[in-house]
Parts: structure tokens; sequence; C-alpha cells
């Protein structure tokens, strides 16, 4: 059987004017403001207007750590909330948006995928309503204007030794991760040692999604720390005077983004910071409006639940008084079968003692969810090559945890393939048996809260970090911010920093290379292994494939 790519099911899809999609929530055309036809922002207006609406019910969609095999995350995050719609809810879908480092480098776009997508699916996966180039410029701006602060006499008595602001720029560019800025004599400014992260690990990424308005927005943006005084006294982005401006040029883009899935169904695309460096979750604004709008709320948190969930459940509900009523965890027999010690060549033949063997990464992922209170719904995104053998050896572990695991066919047949899973979640989240509470209090020492998530989370035997990072912590204990929830950075595909451990694994460590202060987005970044907050392009990345054909349509993008 011939399948069609991605881009040529969302280049056909009957799309309904984006007016269309509002009214089916409530949205009325005088409170979109428009991007073409078929996508617009809210306006805050309408938002404020119905924040005394009750709350819907809020579902989270995780998986087990990502492997080349692929798990289709946003994919199932789509077809539930079709499914939903199908079975007579009412439900939207809250997703990130696409960074462009990832589409042209080796992950691609973050729209979905077969019959299970948002649209329009290319100008997500590329500059959409240019949120992302709006928090690259206000970040871009603050460092500008904090070189100049310098130049022009120093009056808040910088150490340019203790510059802590990075420049970003939205792009997997390698070579920018350490450089020499202000080369060139007198005129140009003090050289000192800078660099660049990714604009999805920008603070103002993760302000932007944190944020609750723009008032909110502006007194977060301020309380940002952007360097050190040769007292060790942080200084502030408001010191600098800056977060005025920088608001402005986030207006717009704190207003979510409405777009339909390929059923015409009403989804919000809005924010979009990683969760292997940052906190990975869509913007509170959007999921709490939606909240507001629906009776039930499909959304993700990215990469492995040992990432985006736990940064969900410990700085996103923290933070804006969520509680999800069910997760659903995605798997797939193919990523089983890796995770078991298949090659991803050999993952077409069948092998039940493989999927057996590679189930225990499930396992921990589902018993690590259970200890939040919240209970768990496992989808098997399935896949052609599956057997009908593989897939009971799934089911048969996960009811050994406690929980069930149903197969959904949304990438091949859209809604019509996710109902069943759509009707079990609906009847979980109804049920009202979530207890939801975070892993750690906030008053435990930041040290204390790291070790929670590697020994709880990760279940490493011990927590590794030099004298150096320990007196950093302490030392913002002192100042205040000690009751701050901790954003650990380390790689997606191991439950260790390891990328090349799958299943598993425990014994082992967890290295904590850097600590940075998030003071404004009201988090700590903990740095461990490897991993790094620029990431760089593959031997043959994406963008070598991706062009304009003759007709002017785009090829190579997914």
């Amino acid at each position: 059987m011939s399948y069609k790519s991605d881009i040529e099911i969302a280049r056909a899809a009957k799309k309904r004017p984006i007016q269309e999609i509002g009214e089916k929530i409530g949205i009325g055309s005088d409170d979109l403001l428009p991007y073409g036809h078929d996508k617009a922002k809210v306006s805050q207006d309408f938002i404020n207007s119905v924040q005394g609406n009750e709350n819907g019910k809020l579902i989270l969609v995780t998986a087990i750590n990502p492997t080349p095999a692929g798990e289709g995350k946003t994919t199932t995050t789509v077809g539930l909330g079709d499914g939903l719609n199908r079975n007579g809810k009412k439900a939207m879908v809250c997703i990130r948006e696409a960074s462009l480092g990832p589409n042209f480098g080796m992950k691609g776009g973050a729209a979905g995928g077969g019959h299970a997508q948002v649209v329009p699916m290319e100008d997500m996966n590329l500059h959409f309503t240019g949120d992302f180039h709006a928090i690259t410029s206000a970040h871009s701006l603050l460092s500008a204007m904090l070189d100049n602060h310098i130049y022009w006499g120093n009056e808040q008595e910088i150490d340019t030794r203790r510059v802590t602001w990075r420049r970003v720029v939205d792009m997997n560019d390698r070579s920018l991760r350490q450089i020499t800025s202000s080369l060139g004599g007198v005129s140009n400014g003090f050289a000192r040692e800078d660099g660049f992260d990714i604009t999805v690990a920008s603070e103002v990424m993760a302000i932007l999604c944190l944020a609750s308005n723009l008032k909110d927005l502006e007194e977060r943006l301020g309380a940002m720390i952007v360097a050190y005084r040769r007292d060790k006294t942080p200084v502030y982005c408001r010191d600098i005077k800056a977060e005025g401006a920088m608001t402005v040029l986030l207006k717009d883009a704190m207003q979510p983004n409405l777009v339909q899935t390929l059923e015409n169904n009403p989804a919000f695309v809005h924010g979009g910071p990683f969760a292997n460096i940052a906190h990975g979750c869509n913007s509170v604004i959007a999921t709490q409006t939606s909240l507001k709008l629906a009776d039930y709320v499909v959304t993700e948190a990215g990469f492995g639940a040992d990432l985006g969930a736990e940064k969900f459940m410990n700085i996103k509900c923290r933070k804006a008084g969520l509680a999800p009523d069910c997760v659903v965890l995605v798997a797939t027999v193919r990523a089983m079968k890796m995770n078991g010690g298949v090659a991803k060549a050999d993952l077409g033949a069948e092998n039940v003692d493989a999927v057996n063997e590679g189930c225990a990464n499930l396992g921990r992922h589902i018993g690590n969810l259970k200890s939040f209170g919240v209970p768990v719904v496992v989808a098997i995104n399935h896949f052609v090559t599956d057997t009908e053998a593989e897939v009971q050896a799934v089911k048969d572990y996960v009811v050994t945890q406690g929980s069930e695991a149903i197969v959904s066919r949304h990438w091949e047949l859209g809604s019509e393939g996710s109902a069943e899973l759509a009707a079990k979640v609906a009847e979980v989240a109804d049920s009202g048996v979530s207890q939801f509470a975070p892993l750690y209090n906030d008053e435990l020492s930041l040290f204390e809260k790291i070790e929670r998530v590697a020994k709880g989370i990760y279940r490493a035997d011990e927590v590794i970090a030099d004298q150096k990072i320990r007196d950093q912590l302490k030392l913002w204990e002192e100042q205040g911010y000690g009751n701050l929830p901790v954003c650990m950075a380390k790689t997606q595909y191991s439950f260790s920093t390891d990328p090349t451990l799958r299943g598993a694994p425990t014994g082992h460590s967890v290295p904590v290379r850097e600590v940075r202060l998030s003071a404004g987005a009201g988090f700590v970044v903990v740095v461990c292994g490897e991993i790094m907050t620029m990431p760089g392009l593959p031997r043959m990345p994406a963008a070598e494939s991706i062009r304009l054909n003759d007709a002017g349509e785009i090829e190579g993008l997914f």
C-alpha cells in the first residue's frame, strides 16, 4: 500500500476560514486578528472576557524516551483531539510552535503527521505568525542595550567577565556556541567572551510561555539577571531599562495562534521551548484560555516523560495553578524493540522478546507519571509493520503496571483510528481520580530538588556537582531564589545523561556541568552531561533537501 507524505496530505486539506473555526469555540470575528485566511491571533480582550468560565478537563500527552524508530507524540495529540470531537466532545488541541533549527536539521516539523496534523503545516513549520522572530528580536535588543550600557560609561559597574546574558538565533549553528564579541578596536566596545543559544532556549521564550498577561510579561522580563558586578551583586534587565521596549516587541507574540486540524477542529499553537534544554511546554495563556473554551484540552510536553512531563508537572502546573486530569503516554512497538536492542534496520521483523525487553522503559515512565498522582493511559501509536503478537505483548505488560494500553491508528485513519483511545481518555479524565501533586515542595533546597528529580525520575544513584556549583546554588538561596523549581537540561534519549543508554538504567550518576538562574521565568536551569543549549546540524541536514518545485510548492519539509 502506498501512503502520501505528510506535506501532500496537508496540502490536500479542505481548510475552513479561520473565522468558522473560531465560531466553534465561541470566538467572534472581531476577536480574531487574521494572518491570511487560515490562521489568526486571539485578542487579549477576548481572553480576559472568558476568565470567569469553568475549566474543562486537561489531558497531557507525553511519551517514552525518543528513538530513531519514532514515537509520534504531536501526531497522537492531534489525533486524540480529533477523536474526542468525533465522539461528540467539545475538544481543543494546544501544542507548541516549531523552531527553524530542527526543521532544517534532522527532527523535522512540529505539526503532527499523516492524517493527524495541524494546518497550515508549511506556515507552522516556517515563519508562522512571526512569534519566534519577535522573541529573537526582543532578546537581541537586550543584548545590544547591555553592551551599549557598558560602552557608554557602565553606570551599573558591570563586571564584563560576569556577563551572563548570551545571544540567540533560531538556527542550529554550533560555531556560535562560544565566541568573542566587540573585537575591532575602541569604537566597537569592550571585547569579551560571549556565545549564542538557540532561540527556544532563551529565557524570553520561557517567560512568554509562563506569563499570564502583558503586565506579568514586562515584570518577568525586568527580573531577568543579565550580569553581575565586581561585588557579585546581580544586574537585572530593568537596570538596563530594556523591559519596556522588549514588551513592545512581544505584544503580538503574546497572543495565542488559532489554527485547525485536518478535520477542521480548533487548535492553539503558541510558544516553543525545547524540553531537553528548557521547560518544553506551550504557553500558559494558550492552555488556560483553551480550558475556558472547551470541555477537553489536549496538550503535549516535549520529548520523553522524564523531561517534558516532569517539567509540565513541576514547573508549568506549579506556576499556573494547573492540574492534569489524565496523562496519555505514547509508545510504539518499534521503539519497544529498539529499547530491547534491535537495530533500526531490523525493526520490520517480528520480535516479541525484544518488545518485552524494551517495555522496561515504558514501565519506568508509567511509574514516574503515577508518582504525580495522575492516571495514565498508554497509546500504542500504530505502525503498519506491527504484528498482533507484538501489540499484545505491550498491552499485557501495561496491565502489569496498573494501566491500560490502547492501539490508535490516527496517522493512517485520522479520528476514526483514534476514537477508541479518545473514549477511554475521556472516561478517565471524567472519573475525577486524579490527585495531582508536584514531585517536591518549594521549601526544599535547590540541590535537594535536583536530587529529587535525578533519583526519583531518572533513578540515578547520585548527583555529581563540584563545590563551585553547590556554592552558586547556596548563594542564590541567600538572595531569595531558593523557592524556585529546577529545570533539568539533559539528553532526551535516555533516563541517564548518556544518550546511548536505552531502556531503564539504574546505578548511574547525573553530573551537573553548569547552573543558570532564570529569575524572570522563575526556575533554575541545571545543565547535565554533554547537552548543548545550541544544537548543531547533522552531517546531512534536512535543509539540503528543502526547495521550491516548479509549481512554487515547498518540497522536503516534513
